[in-house]
């Protein structure tokens, strides 16, 4: 079945970086876009970014936008997020979308 695992969330301090994963199984990933969303307490989940199949396409919100790179490497059906210039508002968890399903989320803390 469809699983998708996040990973490389963490407690980081304003201003630092940290890369997310998402590792994907049972399905064929390189044929699906892929998404990033976040949720912090208390708010609706939102869109971080988004990739097309093939990675020629991406698009992003606008309060990570020139400090957020979505990627992926479909040889190793894998999905990533380079988080850099991070700030507290930033904390959320994360969670990776494909193929209709999500992953369980990794929690990213900013905070001094």
């Amino acid at each position: 079945q469809v699983q998708l695992v996040e990973s490389g969330g963490g407690l980081v301090q304003p201003g630092g970086s940290l890369r997310l994963s998402c590792a994907a199984s049972g399905f064929t990933f390189s044929q699906y876009r892929a998404y990033w969303f976040r949720e912090a307490p208390g708010k609706e989940r939102e869109l971080v970014a988004t990739i097309h199949r093939d990675g020629a396409m991406t698009m992003y919100g606008d309060s990570v936008k020139g400090r957020f790179t979505v990627s992926r490497d479909n040889a190793k059906n894998t999905l990533y997020l380079q988080m850099n210039s991070l700030k507290p508002e930033d904390t959320a968890v994360y969670y990776c979308y494909v193929d209709s399903s999500w992953g369980q989320g990794t929690q990213v803390t900013v905070s001094s």
